[in-house]
């Protein structure tokens, strides 16, 4: 049982393409080996209904969810509901029991609060998650990189290594200028494990399962 944690350095920047890709990977790939999928937290509409209509065979589990599309505390107390980390650890620890590979989606960045006391950064800790860190190639992605290993680091998450990803059409010079491997590598002593380029089409499978192959961990 392999379970991973996709996070990113903030929200918008490609965990939920990173997720759809390695998903598209492991089912076009190993279709006898079962996967889950789970949402640990969601505020408003997006990413659970995108899995649920792109996998309709997969198994995708949701927790908790609020209404509300702001950090699940703020969500949380508009709406006056509890945020039962409990019942979330259980129903991940419940599809790790059950699958081969679990992916689990952060929400927000590293830094993003799950409660009044807690940031995902810390859920990852003290859950002890296997965690990939989703990058977005721009302007500002050297900084943030660095920030968001720190961050990691203060609170001992198992950072397996980081992906970069094009939410937008970007050139390869563009590319090379503000992501330079070598460099983020160096400041930051985690492998960078490949790059999502952009893609038109967020929904195509057979894509999504090709430009998996090619980070490092397949």
């Amino acid at each position: 049982m392999t379970t991973l944690f996709i996070v990113g350095t903030d929200t918008e920047v490609g965990k939920t393409v990173v997720t759809s890709a390695i998903a598209a990977y492991w089912q076009t790939h190993h279709p006898t080996e079962s996967l889950g999928l789970i949402k640990l937290i969601q505020t408003g509409i997006g990413d659970r209904e995108h899995y649920q209509r792109l996998f309709p065979d997969l198994e995708i589990v949701n927790p908790l969810h609020y209404d509300t599309p702001v950090a699940p505390p703020v969500a949380a107390q508009r709406e006056n509901l509890p945020i039962p980390l409990d019942l979330v650890e259980q129903r991940l620890k419940d599809l790790q029991q059950r699958k081969k590979l679990v992916l689990a989606e952060g929400l927000g960045g590293l830094g993003s609060p799950v409660t009044w006391e807690l940031t995902v950064a810390e859920l990852a800790g003290n859950w002890g998650l296997e965690t990939v860190l989703v990058v977005p190639v721009k302007l500002g992605a050297i900084a943030q990189t660095v920030a968001n290993v720190a961050l990691a680091r203060q609170h001992n998450v198992n950072l397996k290594g980081i992906i970069l990803s094009c939410s937008q059409p970007i050139s390869e010079q563009e590319i090379v200028d503000f992501t330079p491997i070598s460099l983020l590598e160096s400041l930051t002593k985690i492998p960078i494990l490949g790059m999502i380029p952009y893609l038109e089409n967020i929904e195509d499978i057979s894509k999504l399962a090709h430009v998996a192959s090619n980070l490092l961990w397949f």
